[in-house]
């Protein structure tokens, strides 16, 4: 079966075809771009859940987030890695939504936790935000999430960056040869582009003041406070703070509850998950179902998750 021939299966189908292990269902799973994190975590979770024999995920790289949950909320045979931030605007229709929600998505478990911060070349004497005043700041695929809290966040700090889009990946590599300025991103910590600024080059780390962090949490009720360690990049001798949401995995509401139910199963019950997807999935327990409070679970994934719940 080709990846544009994936078939759908009715729930009961499935449920026997996983007892007798005859026929595998196979999703598409849309991720993000080289030099993201959702890339190489989508495509260890599909390591996973081709042990099954049961499921196949098929990785598709994608624009993120946004390109994400339209693609879920057209497809019962699509899943996806999703910012939480993103999910919000997507069934309140606010946002990228622009008044139209997307009602047909779902969680089916946690992914990890999603830390803003900015890497700037030492030699441009960068170092803070409120620095970044018509400087050129790369902020991932364009009207993603990253640029959208990172005008939010320049909005409090009274500057106005030109932002620059494109993946992570190109993003780095424009920073370490200074066609652009500093680069912000949103990913599991350490952001593995920013991972990439440190180690390519003579860079300084720098996230959000006090005052920012609060402005950002005022206005994205589902941001946290996050620290980050001295030492966590290459060349990072003091802390940085800044703000941070939860990802998680989603579906379409009409996905049989089979399917739902068996790969959340497959995933959390991974003995090995670390060691084969990496250390971005030492967030993916059941226990940290809970900080989704944006978006229904689907029914197969509560039948897992409600005792955490």
């Amino acid at each position: 079966m080709t990846r544009r021939a994936a078939k759908m299966i009715s729930a009961s189908a499935i449920s026997s075809s996983f007892a007798a292990g005859e026929s595998v269902t196979r999703l598409s799973f849309a991720t993000a771009g080289q030099g993201s994190a959702f890339l190489p975590y989508g495509e260890g979770l599909a390591k996973i859940a081709e042990r099954s024999g049961a499921i196949r995920l098929d990785v598709r790289q994608s624009g993120g987030s946004i390109e994400n949950l339209l693609l879920v909320n057209g497809s019962s045979t699509t899943i996806a890695t999703a910012f939480l931030g993103t999910v919000h605007e997507a069934v309140t229709g606010t946002g990228f939504a622009d008044g139209r929600r997307l009602e047909n998505l779902r969680a089916l478990f946690p992914m990890y936790e999603t830390a803003f911060m900015m890497a700037a070349l030492r030699s441009s004497g960068l170092n803070s935000l409120e620095q970044l005043d018509g400087k050129r700041v790369g902020a991932g695929p364009a009207h993603g999430p990253a640029e959208g809290y990172l005008r939010a966040a320049a909005e409090f700090a009274q500057v106005r960056p030109v932002i620059v889009s494109g993946t992570p990946a190109d993003l780095a590599r424009q920073v370490m040869a200074g066609t652009i300025d500093a680069l912000w991103q949103g990913a599991v910590v350490p952001v593995p582009s920013l991972v990439e600024v440190a180690n390519g080059s003579d860079a300084v780390l720098f996230g959000l003041s006090p005052q920012q962090v609060k402005a950002m949490r005022t206005r994205f009720a589902f941001m946290s406070p996050v620290t980050v360690a001295a030492g966590t990049y290459r060349g990072q001798t003091a802390p940085l703070e800044s703000v941070a949401a939860w990802n998680f995995v989603v579906a379409h509401k009409d996905m049989p509850d089979a399917v739902a139910e068996a790969l959340t199963r497959t995933i959390l019950s991974a003995q090995d998950l670390v060691s084969v997807v990496g250390a971005s999935a030492s967030g993916t327990r059941a226990m940290n179902a809970g900080t989704n409070s944006v978006v229904p679970f689907h029914p197969g994934a509560l039948k897992l998750l409600r005792d955490v719940l």
